[in-house]
């Protein structure tokens, strides 16, 4: 499929776009209450729209490809704590999830007492006119910090259109919803 250009890559869509790009994974009744972060002429992430429960991503203007993702805002210490790692140079999502663990342990970041979701949109491309993203793939994740196989009952490897839990005992341990189901 090919992309629906928009704005050339490596410049920000206009924020009106970014916003209605940002909030299209969540469900419907989420979307005009989320917090949403994109991006402005200087390439720097800011708050684009205010908001309370969940909290969006833009389309990064660099990458290079669709990725749009909403997250609870209890999230946030760790996502957050990411971006900036990444920002710093750190590329390896190895090392940046030691640091966020070393952190988590620590009591740096706080992570959720409570399962925490994630929506994401990955490839296709954002038609403003239609405010769709054909071609995108949907990816469902509920955050679970330390959970196992043995205390949720799922597997540690997916299999068809089942749950499973991904890396289970860490404080990233989420359960992997497939958009089919």
């Amino acid at each position: 499929m090919t992309p629906i250009v928009t704005a050339a890559q490596g410049t920000p869509a206009p924020k009106a776009e970014q916003i209605a790009a940002a909030v299209l994974p969540l469900p419907p009744d989420f979307r005009a209450s989320a917090r949403v972060l994109g991006y402005g002429a200087d390439g720097k992430l800011s708050t684009l729209r205010e908001g309370k429960g969940m909290i969006c991503l833009a389309r990064d203007p660099k990458a290079p490809r669709f990725h749009v993702a909403c997250y609870a805002e209890s999230m946030e210490p760790f996502m957050a704590r990411g971006r900036e790692l990444r920002a710093s140079g750190v590329t390896s999502a190895a090392e940046i999830d030691t640091v966020r663990f070393r952190e988590v342990k620590s009591g740096k970041i706080v992570m959720p007492k409570f399962p925490a979701a994630l929506y994401s949109l990955t490839d296709g491309d954002f038609d403003p006119k239609t405010g769709t993203a054909p071609g995108a793939r949907h990816l469902y994740v509920v955050y679970i910090p330390y959970a196992t196989a043995e205390s949720t009952g799922l597997s540690t490897k997916p299999f068809g259109n089942q749950p499973w839990i991904m890396l289970p005992g860490t404080p990233k341990a989420h359960i992997m919803f497939t958009s089919s189901m």
